[in-house]
């Protein structure tokens, strides 16, 4: 199992949502977050207003999918988050240890 964090511009969300819907995704974790990388500082537009921060909002997207669906669930995200310009955000993979639904007990593969 692998876990994919992404982290990209929060317009861009709908579309990365229906993007991994349409792949077989049953789940995500989605957390408003703030950060920078290279855009330090830069003027951003976020909900229509321009204005120029150290702390440009972000979000965080989690996904925890079984290995062979890792490499489609990336391709989905890069696609769907893309604009082309800076800060449209990073994507990590993680491996998994294990997994356990809480109200059934089933593990790993079956209980995503």
């Amino acid at each position: 199992m692998k876990l994919v964090i992404a982290i990209i511009k929060p317009f861009k969300l709908d579309e990365v949502r229906e993007a991994l819907t349409g792949i077989g995704v049953a789940g995500m974790t989605v957390t408003e977050v703030k950060g920078f990388g290279r855009q330090k500082g830069q003027t951003e537009i976020y909900r229509g207003a321009e204005y120029s921060t150290n702390m440009v909002p972000k979000i965080k997207i989690e996904v925890v999918c079984p290995a062979d669906l890792a490499d489609s669930v990336i391709e989905a995200v890069q696609a769907a988050a893309n604009t082309g310009a800076i800060g449209d955000g990073k994507i990590f993979v993680l491996d998994v240890g294990q997994a356990v639904r809480i109200r059934t007990g089933e593990t790993d593969d079956t209980a995503l």
